[in-house]
This record gives C-alpha cells, structure tokens and sequence, in this order.
C-alpha cells in the first residue's frame, strides 16, 4: 500500500494477524493502480473501448466513489488518475505539467464519463485516456474491512493503523480512561513529532496533510492534493485535515472534501454532519476544533495555538 502498516492485538493470535494481512494484500491487489494487473487496473486499461465486469465489492466501492465525485463542488474525483499520474507526487519522476499539458488532460477527469451498470456489475470508461484512482478512499475501505474481519474472528480490543488512517476497536487495555490516545502529525516535522493528541474510543482518525506527498520547485511547493477544476495543487490556509469518525471510509472521503472546502466552509458543512468531527491545521499556526464530541484534543506543541469551534 505504499505506507507502513501496523496492527496492535491484546492477545498473542499470530492466526488473526496473519489473516489481516493476508486480507489486506488480497484487497490491494484487487484496487491498486501502481501495478500493471488488477480490477481497477483492468477497468483503466479498457477506457474508451469496452465496460470491464469487476467483483461486487470493487463496483460498490467505484459506485461510492464516484457519488461523492458529483457532489456540488466536491474535490474528491475518482477520475482524478491522468493528472496523478502526470504530476507523479510521491513518486520518482515527479514534475511540474506545462498549463497546456493540464488543459488537455482535464476533459479526461470528469466523473460523469465513468458509467456504472449495476446489474452487469460492470465499469465502463468512455473517454480514451481516462484512469481511475481509487487512493483517496482505498485505505479507509480496508480498514473497515479489517475492523470486519476482527470481529468475526471475536477480536473487540485491537489498534489498525494503515499509513495514517487509524481505526480503533474498543478500548485499550492497559488505558485507566479507556480511550486511545493517537498523535497528529506537527506538518514538516520529522516523523513521529507531535502538535497534539486525539483520544477517542472505538473511533476512526484519518487525516490528510499536504506535508504528507509534495516536492519544491523553483521556491513552490507542490503537494499531492490536486484540485480537479484546475489540475494543480489545492491553494488555500490549510496544512492537514484530521476527521474523527464512525467508519474509516467516511474519514478519507471527508478530509478531501473538508479540505476543498477551507475552514469556514467546511465548519459551516459539519453543523449538518454531527456524526462527524474534524481537527484542522492552518498555516497560520492555529489547531481549529470543530467541536469535541466524538474525542478530545490536547495541543502540545508551543509553535500553534487552539482553537475550539
């Protein structure tokens, strides 16, 4: 998955560890687009051409994606892959595209032009060119696939962590507050460094930084949450969205969409979402709460300051 991956169990069970992860590159292989075979892959490879028949589970997932790409001035695109891969963040070769080259992929990005039929349970690309990327919303998808498998096994204590989306299951043994306690990362900070803690119980914590894949160019900094009306790199006060939530699916749709949104949008958004919760960091050095329902945050890093909502 392109990220380290860590389960922590309360109960020496090698035979539920290896199922997890035995779960987890089952999934990959089926959604990744950074290898040349697999579902999604498939779909890609016959744009313009054909519908793919993939797996029930693969369509829905595609289906949801989708959706949320047609809200009203959502930034989540499951069509977003040509300009991923022009721009190629977080990966060697990474560049920055000339405008024409932008302008031409854009009409291969729209969300509009990936027909779905449910009964055939088939995807269909109808433009030439057009890639899907599931990677804003694959991560969440197996963590809550994993948090399933766990507790089919009878497993109700357990930490998943799967590059930053973090889903917790009960509550930790060995926490008299019964809460686990998970750090949010100080942006362009050594790994591990610290602007504060999250504690919540039998929560997901996904958050969404722009420190997280970038490079420099010429004194700019380009990061890899892109912008599918324009094709370059979201500009606004953000440097993370963090979404404390129910199911770890929801927090990597809406630290996307929370994120294309800014702060006052976005906070306004949440007054409607109250099963959600959203930490975000601003580049003007403030930590805002949009509230502290579902977890509470304690600031400790002196260099920002916080803000409750």
């Amino acid at each position: 998955m392109g990220s380290p991956i860590v389960l922590k169990l309360f109960e020496n069970n090698q035979s539920a560890a290896q199922t997890v992860f035995r779960l987890i590159k089952q999934q990959e292989d089926l959604l990744t687009v950074n290898r040349e075979h697999s579902q999604l892959m498939a779909v890609n490879h016959a744009a313009g051409q054909h519908p793919v028949v993939v797996s029930r589970p693969v369509f829905d997932l595609i289906s949801k994606a989708k959706e949320v790409s047609l809200l009203e001035g959502s930034c989540f695109n499951v069509a977003i892959g040509p300009l991923v891969k022009r721009w190629k963040i977080g990966f060697q070769g990474d560049t920055v595209p000339s405008p024409e080259a932008l302008r031409a992929l854009l009409p291969l990005t729209d969300p509009a032009h990936v027909v779905l039929d449910a009964q055939a349970c088939s995807v269909f690309l109808t433009q030439l060119g057009m890639e899907l990327d599931l990677g804003a919303i694959a991560k969440g998808y197996i963590a809550d696939r994993v948090r399933e498998q766990l507790r089919q096994m009878g497993i109700e204590q357990a930490l998943i962590n799967l590059g930053g989306n973090v889903l917790t299951l009960g509550t930790p043994a060995y926490d008299d507050q019964h809460t686990w306690g998970i750090g949010l990362q100080k942006p362009f900070s050594p790994n591990g460094t610290m602007l504060g803690v999250i504690a919540v119980t039998g929560k997901s914590v996904v958050t969404s930084g722009i420190y997280e894949r970038y490079f420099e160019k010429d004194g700019m900094l380009y990061h890899h949450i892109l912008d599918p009306k324009t094709g370059y790199p979201l500009d606004n006060e953000l440097l993370s969205v963090t979404v404390i939530s129910d199911n770890s699916i929801d927090g990597d749709i809406y630290t996307t969409l929370l994120y294309g949104m800014g702060v006052e949008k976005a906070l306004h958004h949440l007054t409607t979402q109250p099963q959600l919760e959203a930490i975000f960091v601003t580049k003007a050095g403030q930590v805002i709460c949009s509230s502290q329902r579902h977890c509470q945050f304690t600031l400790t890093d002196n260099d920002y300051h916080l803000v409750l909502k």
